[in-house]
């Protein structure tokens, strides 16, 4: 392979799975622009390939934007800015001061509002003429499917594999494209799905991931500006996709290591053997959990989960001289820095899976994490490895600041 030459996965393709010709415009032209529109996008109309006929096209779109967090907040005001007539917000989350540091469609005076509200005020403030439909609600396979028939496009900037896996079946079905993207700590990857004209996400991704292995944003970390920029180029697709200018993101992959600010890409062909999409799963965080269950360390023998409030009384025997216990936190080093059960240990999940840290077999260990996840897979590891006396905390560390120390900063 050639030093640029992108990879690809999943060569070849079945006759259940061959994609059909490449579309053309998304989306027919609206009614003509009065003056107020060919001022505000006049920036957009000169250029030769968007137009007068490409601008009603979008004044003519429905775009339904999933989560109102990192790709939303950015991927919202660039729709509205471009002037996409119609877009969707679905979230069920309230703002936090922790999301300000990437959701930048938020501001602190958002803070405990519903991120769709907030974002709307925003996106009327920024583009009066754009219409903003909102979904204060979880997004599930009873509502999806009667969701996704009310728009063009969807953006999926959500951070669980349970609702990517959802969405993907649902377009699928409804024969809609979307844009997805996804970021963790300095790493960002965007494409575009369209079951019906090429690859769905499950030729990228057959099967999620153990549970408990890849951290979420609120686990990991991300650096903020990815947002914007995985982000800014999801807005960019879609624009693509609705005036049929250019090529579009369907069938390869882009990724970017923003770190040493490289973007590579790679091939995606639909997968021979993947089984057509039929209908959706009954449960799509029963598929995300595996066989090995969910995080709370269900179907280990023995006792395997300690609460807060007992693990504080534990705490207590131990400095009493009482009992003795060994408390491992087995989040990464930046979270311990921002908050710590005082009489922890600090001992990351890699390490200990890795085996560049060996916890003692002779002592009770307890492990903690942020919620649950982390711990419980090391837990099962651990008592793999045949050590006799493990728990974990049940709820991590915010169960703890909960139940025990509400003076502590929750993240």
């Amino acid at each position: 392979m050639e030093p640029n030459e992108p990879t690809t996965i999943s060569a070849g393709t079945s006759p259940a799975r061959r994609p059909g010709p490449r579309p053309g415009p998304l989306v027919e032209p609206g009614s003509e622009l009065d003056a107020e529109e060919r001022m505000r996008y006049s920036r957009q109309i000169i250029i030769p390939e968007i137009g007068m006929v490409g601008q009603r096209r979008l004044k003519n779109a429905k775009v339904l934007v999933i989560g109102a967090g990192g790709l939303g907040s950015p991927a919202l005001l660039y729709l509205a800015a471009a002037g996409v007539g119609t877009i969707g917000i679905i979230d069920d989350d309230v703002v936090d001061v922790s999301n300000l540091q990437r959701q930048v469609i938020h501001a602190m005076s958002s803070v405990g509002r519903l991120k769709t509200e907030s974002a709307a005020d925003r996106i009327r403030e920024l583009n009066p003429l754009v219409t903003v439909n909102l979904h204060s609600h979880r997004l599930d396979v009873e509502n999806v499917l009667e969701l996704f028939a009310q728009y063009d496009v969807i953006l999926d900037g959500t951070d669980n594999f349970a609702t990517r896996y959802l969405v993907n079946d649902a377009a699928a079905l409804c024969g809609k494209p979307y844009v997805w993207g996804s970021i963790l700590r300095f790493d960002g990857q965007v494409s575009v799905f369209w079951d019906k004209f090429g690859p769905n996400y499950r030729d990228l991704y057959p099967t999620p991931p153990p549970a408990g292995t890849v951290p979420s944003c609120s686990e990991g970390g991300v650096f903020g500006v990815l947002c914007a920029q995985v982000g800014s180029v999801m807005v960019a697709e879609t624009i693509k996709l609705i005036t049929g200018v250019g090529e579009s993101l369907l069938g390869r992959l882009l990724v970017l290591d923003s770190l040493d600010m490289r973007w590579s890409e790679v091939r995606l062909e639909p997968d021979p053997g993947a089984p057509e999409i039929k209908e959706l799963l009954p449960s799509y965080e029963a598929f995300c959990a595996g066989p090995a269950g969910n995080s709370s360390a269900e179907g280990l023998e023995g006792p395997a989960v300690v609460s807060a409030p007992e693990l504080a009384a534990l705490l207590d025997e131990r400095a009493a001289g009482t009992r003795d216990f060994l408390l491992v936190d087995v989040r990464e080093p930046g979270e311990h820095e921002i908050v710590a059960i005082p009489g922890s240990v600090l001992a990351p999940r890699g390490a200990v899976l890795s085996g560049e840290i060996t916890l003692p077999m002779d002592l009770e260990i307890i492990l903690h994490c942020k919620s649950g996840g982390r711990s419980a897979e090391v837990l099962r590891f651990l008592r793999g490895e045949g050590y006799p006396e493990v728990r974990h905390l049940e709820g991590g560390i915010l169960a703890w600041i909960r139940d025990v120390d509400t003076t502590l900063p929750a993240y």
